[in-house]
């Protein structure tokens, strides 16, 4: 497995369009994605510094991982995301380490991206996730 930086920073918002104000017009970044990801029930939206990315995550249903994250624990960080080159690998590569996992095998994300999460409960309580190309 290698990871080769942080892919992106996931926050849970409850408004998106009140966030990416915020985004732009106080901190000065500029928004350039925008994407439903229906079976993850979650609206996103992507801003880049640097080499890394901020995801801005907007419930599109309550009873969805976003819903149940910020009527729990409010808005906030979310997940943390690394780039890796097979995301099957490095789930698999951890597991054999002893971590738990909510995704066996790498599914559909955004931005065309495969990804795979890392329980938190195995995780010192950031739920990490895994991004690659393939």
């Amino acid at each position: 497995m290698n990871i080769s930086h942080i892919e992106h920073i996931g926050i849970a918002v409850k408004d998106l369009n009140e966030a990416i104000q915020y985004y732009e017009g106080k901190l000065g970044l500029k928004c350039y994605a925008v994407e439903e990801v229906a079976d993850q029930k979650v609206k996103t939206a992507f801003f880049k510094v640097g080499d890394t990315k901020i995801e801005l995550l907007e419930s599109t249903d309550p009873e969805g991982p976003i819903g149940k994250f910020i009527e729990k624990k409010g808005p906030g960080v979310h997940h943390l995301a690394f780039a890796v080159d097979n995301v099957d690998e490095a789930l698999k590569s951890v597991e054999e380490k002893g971590v738990n996992l909510i995704d066996k095998q790498k599914r559909k994300g955004a931005e065309g991206l495969s990804i795979g999460f890392l329980h938190p409960k195995s995780t010192l309580g950031v739920l990490t996730e895994f991004c690659g190309e393939e």
